[in-house]
């Protein structure tokens, strides 16, 4: 799997979701609590990063009652569970940088479920902003090529035009890049020329890629990606590996 690959990346995930609805079920549930609160209220019309986080659950199948319940929860007065941010950084094998992005009502016990993944995995936590500076914040929307009818000379234009930054075909997708201030325009203007987009979000990209090409290496490494996928308050999480 490697790290160059974003659509590859995505089909990869969608599969393991897809065996384990539950999981990503809990994570967006948390995201949308959140994007309630912070992103200014219930109706998505009006509040953007709710409308991604609905297009994100509708994406793995969540159902529309199972979203509706949590935004009437996330909305109710003094309803649902207080979660906060927290971010991770530290080192893998071989030197590797991770990021781990989280949501979480308890803090302490995130904290040691990470840690723990780390360790597991021959990796170590570091102190805050260690590697975050070897990665570059910026949205990202990629695009099935088998679901644009849109030729890629004109999506490409559309895309610049919206204020993308850089645009990129690969083999099966079309991959968009904006600065995180850009990413909302450039993501309405694809929806509204009914472009099809299989993922759209505010990332952190990596400046450069660390190759793992031993084999004990590339098994921590994925070691530590595993037990950081099954765990609950996990968000997102960042890294720099390729292999």
């Amino acid at each position: 799997m490697s790290g160059h690959s974003k659509f590859a990346n995505i089909k990869h995930k969608k599969e393991k979701n897809d065996a384990a609805k539950g999981k990503i079920f809990t994570m967006l549930g948390r995201e949308i609590a959140v994007a309630v609160k912070e992103g200014g209220g219930s109706d998505p019309a009006n509040n953007y990063k709710l409308a991604a986080v609905i297009q994100k659950a509708k994406a793995a199948n969540m159902p529309n009652d199972t979203i509706d319940r949590g935004i009437k929860k996330a909305a109710g007065e003094g309803a649902g569970v207080n979660y906060v941010s927290a971010v991770y950084e530290g080192y893998g094998p071989s030197g590797t940088a991770i990021i781990v992005k989280t949501l979480t009502d308890n803090k302490n016990r995130t904290a040691a479920n990470v840690r723990n993944a780390f360790t597991k995995g021959g990796g170590a936590i570091g102190t805050q902003g260690c590697v975050s500076f070897m990665f570059d914040e910026k949205g990202d929307i990629v695009i099935d090529k088998e679901e644009c009818d849109m030729s890629a000379d004109d999506l490409m234009m559309l895309a610049l035009d919206a204020g993308a930054e850089d645009f990129s075909e690969e083999e099966d997708s079309y991959e968009i890049i904006t600065a995180p201030a850009d990413h909302e325009k450039v993501d309405s203007a694809l929806k509204e020329a009914g472009i099809a987009i299989v993922s759209s979000e505010i990332t952190m990209l990596p400046q450069n890629y660390v190759t793992l090409t031993n084999e004990d290496d590339i098994n921590a490494f994925q070691k530590i990606l595993d037990i950081l996928d099954d765990e609950d308050d996990v968000q997102a999480v960042y890294h720099n590996g390729d292999y």
